[in-house]
């Protein structure tokens, strides 16, 4: 299974109408570090008027989806924090949006548009991340190939992860899981045949 999530976490804060909007977007691999960090945000921000979040944990493992409008009015806040997070393709995210409120009402529009924004900002500032599962092999040639099969992999969408140097150059290669045996064939056209594969094991990265 593949898919988007985000690189690190990131931050945003937005002034509306003297309220202040601070978000928060992160990772997340299981529900139980989705709630981690929730914890860990309203208790920095104790004293805010809202401390409003949202998951999405969607893997190979498990599926959660959640979200609190922490006083705000009923789907005025967390639910618009989580179609950001769907309209953005991502899964295994968590964020949370702090208020603190500054005494002007914004009304239901209002708060959601401040919401979504606050979201939609620390989200792009955490930067998105690729999530695949991974093949890897290894090939054995002799050193008048290197050039050719080392820009095989690279423009072909591999990458070389570990190189040996002996009698023959020995490179362990990492690509797309469905991706690998193309690569393999091409690799053995590009050196007439003059190497020699070993495939190896999946992971996710």
């Amino acid at each position: 299974m593949s898919y988007k999530t985000l690189r690190g976490i990131g931050t945003s804060e937005l002034v509306i109408k003297k309220s202040v909007f601070i978000g928060y977007a992160s990772p997340a691999n299981s529900e139980e570090e989705a709630k981690a960090f929730i914890a860990k945000i309203k208790a920095h921000h104790r004293d805010a008027a809202h401390n409003v979040s949202a998951y999405l944990i969607n893997d190979d493992k498990s599926f959660a989806l959640r979200y609190d409008d922490d006083g705000e009015p009923k789907g005025s806040a967390g639910k618009p924090i989580l179609k950001v997070i769907q309209n953005k393709g991502l899964n295994n995210v968590v964020v949370v949006v702090t208020r603190y409120f500054g005494g002007i009402k914004l009304g239901y529009g209002g708060l959601v548009k401040a919401y979504s924004d606050a979201a939609s900002l620390a989200i792009e500032n955490a930067g998105m991340a690729e999530i695949f599962e991974t093949r890897r092999f290894e090939t054995v040639f002799p050193y008048r190939f290197y050039h050719t099969v080392k820009e095989t992999i690279e423009k072909n969408g591999g990458k070389v992860v570990d190189e040996e140097y002996r009698e023959l150059v020995k490179f362990t290669v990492e690509t797309k899981k469905g991706e690998a045996e193309s690569l393999m064939n091409l690799l053995i056209e590009k050196t007439r045949g003059r190497l020699k594969l070993k495939p190896l094991f999946m992971r996710s990265v």
